[in-house]
């Protein structure tokens, strides 16, 4: 059974009351993982955004020595389209500088990161860490990893969206039936139930989704609603 944490719409909420590293938390608490870290960049501002649950000791470190320059787990996973675990990068070359000090602060070493690619480009990168043995990760990884892409989508958003310029400019331009078939979808139906309440076929409902997904900027239906959703087009299932 496949863990899911419902989204919090962070969207909806002023931003001086944001608490991001709180949903970090909760995201981590209904998900069983130890830390999560968030990271971006905004292209229009060139601000720099990041939030984690790691303690206070390891983001000093991390920051006194740059870390964040060689850490693979943010520059070699955003080279990837897709979720990358960590034991991927094993042979990195910057994998030992980074995880020996964390190995030093009793941090877990095993986790993934989940790349995000924005409407214009820019690449966010949510992470997720465990110590459980390796067996038990293989199997978290997969119950979660639906839920971290979903709320990846979700909270890059909402943090790249606090900028009203670019806010303004990533709104896409989705039909009125790829909105509903959306929320159709997010509410939990299937595409042949969207098929059946519309009364169009399931290979309809496949080419609105795909289409919107497209214009989404978007690999999967999972981070659609995500996205959607932090851009007010849908309502949380």
């Amino acid at each position: 059974m496949h863990k899911r944490i419902d989204l919090i719409d962070l969207a909806g909420i002023p931003e001086v009351q944001r608490d991001y590293v709180g949903h970090l938390n909760k995201l981590c608490d209904t998900l069983g993982v130890e830390h999560a870290t968030y990271f971006a960049a905004n292209p229009i501002s060139g601000k720099m955004h990041g939030f984690t649950t790691y303690p206070d000791d390891w983001k000093s470190h991390y920051v006194a020595h740059r870390l964040q320059e060689y850490d693979p787990t943010l520059n070699s996973a955003s080279r990837s389209v897709a979720p990358v675990d960590w034991r991927r990068l094993t042979s990195d070359p910057e994998y030992d500088r980074v995880f020996k000090d964390a190995h030093d602060f009793k941090l877990p070493s095993q986790g993934v990161t989940v790349p995000i690619r924005g409407m214009f480009g820019e690449i966010g990168l949510l992470c997720a860490c465990s110590s459980v043995p390796q067996a038990e990760w293989i199997k978290l990884k997969r119950d979660i990893l639906g839920s971290l892409l979903n709320n990846a989508v979700h909270l890059h958003d909402t943090v790249m969206n606090s900028d009203p310029l670019l806010k303004t400019l990533r709104q896409p331009k989705l039909s009125s039936r790829e909105i509903e078939i959306l929320q159709w979808v997010a509410a939990g139906k299937s595409q042949q139930d969207i098929g059946d309440i519309l009364m169009i076929s399931s290979r309809t409902v496949e080419v609105h989704m795909r289409s919107t997904r497209e214009k989404l900027c978007t690999i999967s239906t999972a981070q659609a609603v995500g996205r959607a959703v932090s851009l007010g087009l849908i309502q949380p299932g």
